[in-house]
């Protein structure tokens, strides 16, 4: 089975026991807690009485004479996925390790569950089609509201994200833009969701919305339309000639698509995946992107079919982010298409830079 697609949508965990059940026993374990936020209100103008936040970290914090943390790192995760997705052999065995770019010994890093995944609120947990519709402004506020009023974090030394999480960073970028020294958005272009980034999710939510057994999202068992919707992101998570080389004919390609979904399914639930993806509806970072003060080195892959670079929209934009950077990483053998976010030597050497050019104590 592929696991570059998994590491798209998944939360890691459940890939690594799939892949290799004795893989997710090797990685460091996370303190973990949960933040509620008393009647959270959404930008919808809908109201929850109790918004629960998950959260893990790694390392303990660091205060100034001040008493103000100093050495927090925020990291977002992508879309269906969790914090969890990053505790992998490729991410956290490679960036969190001691002598890694993130040493949990010298950094306090955090890796909440947005709002709708993971062990956060999300419809699932029993309001299911009554759960308030929330946007990307909600999870990045809930976010927020979870480091400065739970965790006293005052400034992040950085804040990185992918997929969905990268785009969160550029909100971030513009809404709190004294609240971080650098940002690493990963696999995401700063513009609002459009062209075949819109019309994956469209089809993807058409699928259950127009499933009369989704009944408003109210159903007793999965909608057969989920199906579908999770075969979308067998087709854009990947890069073409991953795919091709592990379903090179058409009866193994035939068998590749039915074997991943067998051993997917179980793990998606239809509310889940389409507020998930219903989320962006708010994303458009476009208009403000002068406003983002921190240090910004955006990084995306030559195969990534969601934010393909021919579009050239994050060469254009960047150019309007004062201290913004844009790296697009060439096709490869370590490159997984959308994917590639996940796999931290790709891009480490970028982020160590970053971190130097960046560090308070040189400045």
């Amino acid at each position: 089975m592929s696991r570059d697609l998994l590491r798209f949508l998944v939360p890691a965990v459940l890939v690594a026991m799939i892949c290799n059940p004795a893989a997710a026993a090797e990685e460091p374990v996370p303190d973990q807690g949960d933040f509620i936020i008393k009647d959270f209100q959404f930008r919808s103008g809908e109201t929850l009485p109790e918004l629960k936040l998950h959260y893990r970290t790694f390392g303990q914090p660091r205060y100034d004479a001040h008493g103000a943390i100093t050495n927090a790192v925020l990291i977002l995760h992508s879309t269906g996925g969790s914090g969890a997705q990053y505790l992998r052999p490729e991410f956290s065995g490679e960036l969190f390790r001691p002598g890694g770019v993130l040493d949990a010994e010298n950094f306090y890093i955090v890796l909440p569950d947005a709002i709708g995944h993971g062990q956060s609120s999300k419809p699932s947990d029993g309001l299911h089609g009554r759960f308030p519709h929330y946007g990307y402004l909600d999870m990045v506020e809930a976010q927020y509201r979870l480091l400065t009023e739970a965790l006293d974090v005052g400034h992040v030394r950085l804040l990185m994200g992918a997929s969905m999480g990268g785009m969160h960073a550029w909100l971030w970028g513009e809404l709190h833009p004294d609240y971080m020294d650098a940002l690493m958005p990963l696999a995401s272009l700063p513009t609002q969701i459009s062209g075949r980034n819109r019309a994956w999710r469209r089809v993807t939510m058409d699928a259950i919305r127009n499933d009369p057994a989704w009944q408003g999202g109210n159903y007793s068992i999965q909608p057969p339309g989920l199906r579908t919707a999770v075969s979308m992101l067998y087709l854009m998570g990947s890069n073409p000639a991953l795919r091709q080389q592990e379903a090179p004919t058409l009866a193994r390609s035939d068998a590749a698509l039915e074997g991943w979904l067998e051993r997917v399914m179980p793990h998606f639930d239809a509310n889940d995946l389409l507020y998930q993806v219903a989320a962006s509806h708010d994303y458009d970072p476009g208009p403000g992107l002068e406003k983002i003060r921190a240090p910004l080195l955006a990084v995306n892959s030559a195969d990534d079919l969601i934010n393909p670079p021919e579009l050239g929209i994050l060469e254009r934009e960047i150019t309007r982010v004062p201290n913004g950077r844009a790296i697009v990483v060439p096709f490869g053998p370590d490159t997984r298409g959308h994917g590639t976010h996940t796999i931290a030597k790709v891009w480490e050497a970028h982020l160590a830079r970053l971190l130097e050019q960046t560090d308070p104590a040189t400045r």
